[in-house]
Formats: structure tokens, sequence, C-alpha cells
């Protein structure tokens, strides 16, 4: 029987897989974060690819009917192509018949955004390769027929580095926090809604929801992508019952590095206020 995986640069994707399992606790999970490349928000669209292609490669091979691609960089930049170039590939090679798929993380979160948003102006707080590639904006251009968005975008390149260090709860991350919202709603200060664009925000969203308490002269709704993602996974098991029907209900999860496995152990415990136990891998 199959696992499900779920990839990203590094550790946002675990804030994605704690939401998903909280939501789809039956199921067996397999997590690869490709730490030792991370962060992927800085490489071209060609090093993205190349470097999601390989994990995708490596967990199909680990027997996961389902990818989720709980990284938004690899989401805006690799995820189409995958599907379309690689997918009916990998699929075709399969000895065993069964189909296998990968998902990304942008398009449930974009869902969302109508119903939250009143003033029709929505804020992305992203990635560098997730605002060049303006994946948010054309997606919220396809559902925003009967309520016309308008989407400011703003690149935050130090937010993650921060995270990764672990630095985003210490003082100094305040500025960086201040910087960057300061500069979007400067821009558009009819913004509403803001979407943490990157799964590795949301270890920085109680700083922005105290930062938008004391600055903001009106409520702004941040939107956290992890329990949007795990609604969209139950929903597509549902509608798509042949994948259902392949995965493995032992409740377990085990977790892959590309970096030393006993720093991502730690790390990935802070994440997930749970122990971990990881294993090293090379792509």
């Amino acid at each position: 029987m199959a696992k499900i995986g779920v990839f990203d640069s590094g550790y946002g994707g675990l804030t994605i897989l704690r939401e998903i399992r909280k939501m789809l606790p039956e199921y067996d999970y397999l997590y690869l974060g490709d730490n030792a490349r991370a962060p992927y928000g800085t490489h071209s669209f060609e090093v993205i690819y190349r470097y999601t292609l390989q994990a995708v490669k490596y967990l199909l091979e680990q027997d996961c009917a389902l990818v989720i691609l709980a990284c938004n960089t690899a989401s805006a930049k690799a995820l189409r192509t995958i599907q379309q170039r690689d997918l009916p590939l990998l699929n075709g090679e399969r000895a065993n018949g069964r189909k296998v798929n990968v998902l990304g993380v942008i398009r449930p979160t974009v869902e969302a955004v109508p119903a939250i948003t009143k003033t029709g102006h929505v804020g992305i707080l992203a990635t560098p390769a997730t605002v060049s590639s303006e994946s948010y904006v054309l997606e919220l251009a396809k559902i925003s027929n009967e309520q016309p968005l308008m989407v400011v975008q703003q690149a935050c390149p130090l937010w993650v580095p921060l995270i990764e260090a672990g630095e985003h709860a210490a003082p100094g991350a305040d500025y960086f926090v201040n910087r960057y919202l300061s500069d979007i709603l400067s821009r558009d200060p009819q913004i509403d809604t803001l979407v943490l664009g990157c799964t590795h925000y949301p270890l920085l969203k109680e700083k922005i929801d105290l930062w938008i308490k004391a600055y903001s002269p009106k409520p702004i709704s941040v939107i956290a992508q992890g329990e949007l993602e795990a609604r969209s996974l139950a929903d597509y098991l549902r509608r798509h019952p042949e994948y259902a029907s392949q995965l493995s209900q032992g409740a377990t999860c085990r977790y892959l590095t590309t970096e030393n496995a006993d720093r991502f152990s730690q790390s990935a415990s802070l994440f997930l206020d749970t122990p971990v136990c990881a294993q090293h891998i090379d792509l």
C-alpha cells in the first residue's frame, strides 16, 4: 500500500504536514526536506525545477501515491512543468499500472481568498522566486471575475533564513517583520487580507499579528496555508477514490532530510512540538 509524500525545501512544509495529519491522521506519511540545498526562494527556475523533480522522483520510488509540494516556491516554479511534462512519463513507467499525482499549495490558498477579503485588496508575502513567478497574481485573476481583486506582492527574502536559523522568535526578527509589512501596506493601505505565501511564514504569524494590532488602523486577516491545504487534500481524496484506495492507513510518519539527520530532528521537533527521528538521504 502507498503513502502520502510531503516535500519542502526545508522545515516550512512541516507546518503543512502538521495540519494534514490533524485532519487525516489515519494515513501513512513520508516527509522529505531538502535542507542541504535550502532555501529555494533565491534560486533560478531551472535549479528549483531540477531539485523539485529529484525529490518527487525519490518519493515516488518510496511508493508514494500522492506527493504534496508543501513549498510555495516549488509549487510556483516547478509544479506545472512536472504535472504536464514529467508525470505522464513517470506514470507510464509504473509497472503496476497505478497512477500517481503531484499537488501544490497555491491553488487551495487562492480559492479561500475571495471569501475572506472585504475590500478586494490582497497582499502576498512570499519568497523572491514565488513573487517573480506571479503565480498568486495569475491564480487570483482566474477566480476573481465576479470580484476583481487588487493584488500587491512583497518579497521577504530574509524571513526564511531567520526561521531556518531558529531566530524567528527573537527580538531581532521584529525589525524584518516591520520592514516588509510597512513596505507592502505603504503601497496599498486598503489591504485587508495578507496571504503568507511561504510555508515557513506561519512561524512568524504571532509577530505579524502583533504588528498589525499595534500599527494597522484597521483589522487585517492573515492567511496561513496549513489548514487550507489539509481541507483541500481531504476533498481531493473524496473526489478521487482511485488514489484514496491505494493509501495505507497505519497512522505513521517518517522523516527524511538531505542534511544532518540529528540537526533536522532537533529543529523539526520545535516545528511540530513532538519528538522527531529523521533519516539522512542523498538526492
